[in-house]
């Protein structure tokens, strides 16, 4: 519902990226792991559950700390069920290279959302690898990995930008003799290679005419550690740009991860006149983190170039809500990929935009947003596609609104951010339930 000013600090929940690898590298390594700030969402808590299934032991503790106790690379064991991975893209691909070069047989399913999901970038360079991916037509969930005992270091390109393919061969190729290579063209978040060094792994980068060549020498043995996860950026995004687009509005978010790699929609903001900083920038199981201080103003439309892509792919809905309260007109190219996420994010965007007032020209993959400067008309119900950014991000549009905005579904929020209306409620902002309760 349309609202003032926010005001006050809010830690949001711990990253999702960081948390699934923090499960699947601890359950590897030798040793006890402690993690503290995991994302306690669904998606993560159904990677723990995998994980389990798996052999392994992992246990959340009074203090809320989770206590995962390694098996070390090659013990895991087959499991005696499917392993459903929810709504989890992330975790479904990554545990794909697990499962890779471990001699198991496992059958992973999903949600109706999951399922529909395309599985090819990371079912191919695993083949290569020497393991059998089974699936159904588009190969789509579900699925059957046949892991293989004797796994083959590859050498492979990423023929276009994903953090989950690359992250996938890695966590193939630590149990494959020999160096697994990955070579990226296009730069993508590094979680995996931070979190692989941090627990012990040998794994070099360099940057080459080819691109950014990632080089990890298999068979290592990873040791237990203490993780502390830092606050997920991508879901600080909602209640930062809720902030932008307040007048009045004064937040801090703390313990926000500011990894490079994820840092485009920040970037983007501040070019739009953002008002926004980081301050306390400290350090976190090799993760840069910081405090983000947040003020509302105005904001105007920029062109957002594709090489940007990578380190922003999941923020998009959220900027295109704040292009549409912005003055003048923003474009964003190189938006292919979100076609093939949650749902069909582009487009889904684009409708709900022009549902709310706002004019939008949707392309192949570039969206242009003309900005109202201001409050957009708002008032209209949207779909959220069992999609969880689709949902937040319109949200944050209906505070930002003329006339309240409806979510049809609001359930797929808990997946990534759970606790989000009683953080946003908390900060000020007016979301109620279809019972008409915050």
């Amino acid at each position: 519902m349309p609202c003032e000013a926010l005001s006050g600090t809010a830690r949001v929940p711990g990253d999702k990226s960081i948390s699934h690898r923090a499960l699947m590298i601890g359950v590897l390594a030798v040793g006890e792991s402690e993690i503290h700030g995991l994302l306690e969402g669904e998606d993560v808590l159904r990677t723990a559950a995998a994980m389990r299934a798996l052999g392994a032991e992992i246990a959340r503790g009074d203090d809320g700390a989770w206590r995962v106790w390694g098996r070390g690379i090659g013990g895991l064991s087959a499991p005696e069920d499917v392993l459903d991975m929810g709504n989890s893209g992330t975790g479904a691909r990554l545990l794909m290279g697990v499962l890779a070069s471990h001699p198991l047989t496992a059958v992973m399913t999903g949600d109706a959302s999951l399922r529909s999901r395309p599985m090819a970038r990371v079912a191919g360079p695993l083949a290569e690898m020497g393991a059998r991916i089974d699936a159904r037509e588009g190969c789509r969930l579900p699925l059957t990995v046949v892991g293989t005992g004797d796994a083959v270091p590859i050498r492979y390109r990423v023929p276009e930008p994903s953090a989950q393919v690359k992250s996938a061969v890695l966590l193939a190729g630590l149990n494959a003799p020999g160096k697994t290579t990955v070579i990226e063209p296009q730069a993508t978040r590094d979680h995996s290679e931070l979190m692989l060094r941090y627990f012990g792994a040998d794994l070099d980068t360099e940057e080459t005419d080819e691109g950014l060549v990632i080089t990890l020498t298999g068979q290592p043995e990873l040791t237990g550690r203490r993780v502390r996860v830092p606050a997920d950026p991508s879901s600080a995004a909602f209640a930062a740009v809720a902030a932008l687009l307040l007048p009045g509005s004064d937040v801090c978010l703390p313990d926000v991860g500011i990894n490079p790699h994820r840092g485009g929609l920040y970037e983007t903001l501040r070019e739009m006149g953002a008002d926004l900083s980081f301050a306390q920038r400290r350090e976190e199981a090799g993760e840069p983190v910081a405090d983000l201080l947040v003020t509302g103003g105005s904001l105007t439309g920029v062109e957002v170039p594709a090489a940007r892509a990578p380190s922003m792919i999941d923020e998009y809905p959220i900027l295109a809500v704040a292009a549409a309260c912005a003055h003048g007109t923003t474009v964003m190219h190189g938006l292919s990929e979100l076609r093939v996420k949650e749902s069909d994010r582009l487009a889904a965007v684009a409708r709900g935009l022009a549902a709310c007032g706002v004019t939008v020209e949707e392309g192949a993959d570039s969206l242009t947003v003309h900005g109202v400067g201001g409050r957009p008309r708002g008032g209209a119900t949207i779909a959220s596609g069992l999609d969880h950014r689709i949902a937040m991000s319109f949200l944050v549009l209906g505070l930002a609104a003329e006339q309240p905005v409806t979510i049809d579904d609001g359930s797929p929020i808990d997946t990534s951010f759970p606790g989000f209306v009683d953080l946003m409620t908390a900060l000020g902002a007016k979301i109620v339930s279809g019972t008409g309760k915050p």
